[in-house]
């Protein structure tokens, strides 16, 4: 009888092994208020920490955008020169970019460089059909900034019809011209075409520079005119 009641004491009462293995397997306020201190001032320094980076890379945001719009729209003129100066727009012979007369809409008549590309351009938008035979042609105005005057030579009014206009970059504000001199074997940089002093015809110059301007930023890009070539043969 003894050794029963015994026994079931013992179930009712756990042994003091169990109770004191239970209390430590709990955390204690203390242990949470820390933990959540700890936790909290974790929190505060990750914080401060991608703050403090955005605004290290907040403060140049401008200048990067600045600089990758400048690259592009160099490689962009670079491309479309070189196509311009490759088959079948560009001939052995003669100048695939050279100063022509054009008349903008609503303003006189000028001298531009001028170059043709066969399949148009990328920014073209047609108010119609899309056409070949693209005679372009670059002009710089001021508070406009780089403007693409184009049409095609299959333009039913090519020749009496203004061009049309598409801008390229609202932050060019100059472009000027190198000429090589190869009597003095030297370069000249010109704000307007040069003219040949015998003829008065307008000189093709072999370098093209432009300025971009975003509020104190300023960069100066210079693109090489290319050659025309002749094709690679059919084999």
């Amino acid at each position: 009888m003894k050794a029963e009641g015994g026994k079931r004491r013992a179930e009712r009462h756990p042994c003091t092994r169990c109770r004191t293995f239970g209390a430590r397997s709990a955390f204690t306020l203390l242990e949470l208020v820390l933990a959540l201190a700890l936790t909290a001032l974790l929190m505060v320094g990750l914080n401060w920490f991608v703050f403090s980076m955005g605004e290290l890379w907040g403060k140049n945001t401008d200048k990067r955008l600045f600089e990758q719009h400048v690259r592009a729209v160099t490689r962009f003129l670079e491309r479309e020169m070189l196509t311009a100066a490759l088959p079948p727009a560009g001939k052995v012979g003669q100048t695939a970019i050279a100063p022509q007369e054009v008349r903008p809409a609503n303003a006189n008549s000028d001298h531009l460089l001028t170059f043709e590309l066969p399949e148009g351009s990328r920014l073209i938008a047609w108010p119609t059909q899309p056409l070949p035979e693209v005679v372009c042609s670059l002009l710089v105005r001021d508070r406009q900034g780089l403007v693409l005057l184009w049409h095609s030579r299959l333009e039913m009014h090519f020749a009496d019809d203004p061009p049309h206009e598409t801008l390229i970059s609202p932050f060019v504000t100059a472009m000027a011209y190198d000429y090589f001199d190869t009597n003095l074997k030297r370069w000249t940089t010109e704000t307007a075409l040069q003219r040949d002093t015998a003829s008065g015809d307008y000189l093709a110059p072999q370098r093209i520079r432009f300025t971009f301007t975003y509020g104190t930023l300023t960069k100066e890009t210079m693109i090489s005119l290319p050659i025309a070539t002749e094709g690679l043969p059919n084999y």
